[in-house]
């Protein structure tokens, strides 16, 4: 699936012949245009450029694209594709323009601008939107709904907690198994890294090594599920929990166990807070107990509430209750930004600090957006046709909303709108945040996982 003809609305294979005679250039941008935030981060075209922008094309790839697309009944560009084997290896002749990854700005700039270098190849630059947008308002949406969640946690540990110290292991990655497929998993989760140092979700290691050289981006711990605890039988409940502290506790050592498979406050009151009290007490670790079913809210401030009356709890600097180093909880059933504001919330009006808290996001992470979540678009701003440029832009009666940008663009820091994009012809001496990242097939601009992390800071 890394043939780029391939990679592509259908539709796009007939639009080679649909420009103005004479068109040259086609120069095009993406944009988030509203949505749910009022803010986006930026990320994921470097992955992209990596993955599919630095391969050649053959004449065996046209060779099958030619054999599909005219099969499947739209017309193919085999001149235009044969050209770009021949006279460039292979090798797409666009330009692409970004700003930096790990930038965080207002919606409705452009985040990336791409145009043909190659007049004979003016259809190209709006031939690879699919493939290109999708690289970014997949990864770009991911997150930035992790950043706001990290804002929402962010608040409630400075209003609730002594300090901040554990933000970046409050918001844990269960979303590899919600994901449509293994690349999405490896693209959305590495984008929740940028925020969150917790995740189950392997294929996210594996992406930010290989595309942005981390070293190790994030990280987990031991922890059960069902399986491992049901397989013991409800009478074996508290060997089941007993094995997991003689495998994984001990001094600085975490371990999760869901404790829900039969009765939770049984398993609080009875196991966890009665017969194996002394030994979560005396691992010098801590156990962090993990309920998987019922009303979020509820359940979280009960089972602290149940925790407390069994292991005690301090009162910290801000006046709110903590419970002892030995234990804490996860919640990763029904998390979402608005669930994980309201969980945090109810347990403020109950005098829990955030401290308490960790939690798992899995479907709402990875699966539960689209492209509308932020409006995403890519859409032609200029062309050039008999060597002068034009506007172009679109504005339907019907929707202002999807109202496009015009001329070939720029990405300005305004002392007072912030973040501002503008014609690229009234940039003057103002420095323009979109920097070319890609020409030819060679990336010219790389971030590493760390720098992106800093720019988000």
């Amino acid at each position: 699936m890394t043939n780029i003809i391939l990679n592509a609305d259908s539709y796009k294979a007939s639009h080679f012949k649909q420009y103005p005679e004479g068109t040259s250039q086609v120069s095009s941008y993406i944009e988030p245009r509203g949505g749910q935030y009022n803010k986006t981060l930026f990320f994921g075209l470097q992955m992209f450029i990596k993955q599919y922008l630095t391969t050649p094309l053959t004449h065996q790839d046209v060779d099958d694209a030619k054999t599909i697309l005219e099969a499947h009944g739209v017309p193919f560009h085999e001149a235009g594709w044969r050209h770009i084997v021949d006279k460039h290896q292979g090798l797409l002749p666009i330009k692409i323009q970004a700003l930096p990854e790990g930038s965080v700005v207002p919606i409705s700039n452009a985040l990336v601008q791409v145009i043909n270098t190659d007049p004979k190849c003016a259809w190209l630059t709006s031939y690879v939107e699919t493939a290109l947008l999708r690289a970014i308002w997949y990864p770009t949406t991911v997150a930035t709904v992790s950043y706001h969640c990290k804002q929402i946690i962010q608040q409630y540990l400075a209003e609730t907690a002594d300090s901040l110290d554990g933000l970046e292991f409050k918001l844990h990655d269960f979303g590899a198994r919600g994901a449509t497929t293994e690349e999405a998993a490896a693209v959305g989760g590495a984008a929740h890294l940028l925020n969150f140092m917790g995740t189950d979700t392997l294929s996210a290691i594996v992406a930010a090594r290989r595309f942005y050289g981390a070293a190790m981006p994030g990280f987990s711990i031991p922890a059960a599920e069902h399986s491992t605890i049901t397989a013991w039988g409800k009478n074996g409940e508290k060997a089941a929990y007993e094995n997991m502290l003689k495998q994984f506790s001990g001094p600085g050592k975490l371990v999760a166990v869901v404790s829900d498979s039969y009765d939770l406050w049984h398993a609080i009151d009875n196991i966890w807070g009665d017969e194996l009290k002394e030994q979560v007490e005396q691992t010098g670790g801590t156990l962090v107990i993990r309920p998987d079913s019922g009303e979020p809210v509820e359940v979280v401030t009960k089972t602290i509430e149940k925790l407390m009356a069994k292991f005690g709890y301090r009162i910290n600097s801000k006046g709110y209750r903590v419970l002892p180093d030995c234990v804490r909880v996860i919640q990763g059933d029904g998390i979402a930004e608005n669930s994980i504001r309201e969980i945090l919330h109810t347990m403020k009006t109950k005098q829990q600090s955030a401290e308490n808290i960790a939690f798992g996001m899995g479907g709402a992470l990875l699966q539960k957006l689209d492209r509308d979540t932020m409006q995403f678009a890519m859409k032609a701003s200029a062309v050039k046709v008999k060597g002068l440029w034009h506007d172009v832009f679109k504005d339907p009666i019907t929707d202002h909303g999807k109202r496009s940008k015009k001329g070939r663009l720029a990405v300005v820091h305004d002392k007072v709108k912030g973040v501002k994009t503008i014609r690229e012809s009234d940039l003057g001496n103002r420095e323009n945040l979109l920097k070319t990242v890609f020409k030819n097939g060679t990336l010219l601009i790389e971030h590493s996982f760390d720098e992106i992390r800093a720019n988000i800071r």
